[in-house]
């Protein structure tokens, strides 16, 4: 049976590590879910790929920040939608905490 299993980034220094970390879940069969809470300069090519990979792989990168819906294409989300949404997750990983 595949684990919902959703990425909390709250540092720009690991928003991208994040997002690969949710890509190579979802390679494994799992439903994979970023959540990048910090705003991040517009990505590359290859981050661009690595996010559609995700929704191709029925996972999503979620953002409560502006600036990364409009410049970076990821999904808006408010922080009572992050929480119901988390509630539905069965493993919850905080990455990049410094």
């Amino acid at each position: 049976m595949s684990k919902k299993v959703c990425f909390i980034s709250r540092h720009p220094d690991y928003a991208l590590d994040c997002m690969r970390s949710a890509l190579g879940l979802a390679v494994e069969n799992m439903y994979a879910y970023c959540s990048v809470n910090v705003a991040v300069p517009e990505l590359d090519d290859y981050n661009k790929e690595n996010l559609e990979w995700i929704r191709d792989m029925e996972g999503e990168v979620y953002s409560t920040e502006a600036a990364n819906v409009e410049k970076n294409d990821m999904a808006p989300i408010t922080i009572e939608e992050l929480g119901q949404k988390l509630r539905d997750m069965d493993i919850v990983v905080p990455y990049g905490i410094v």
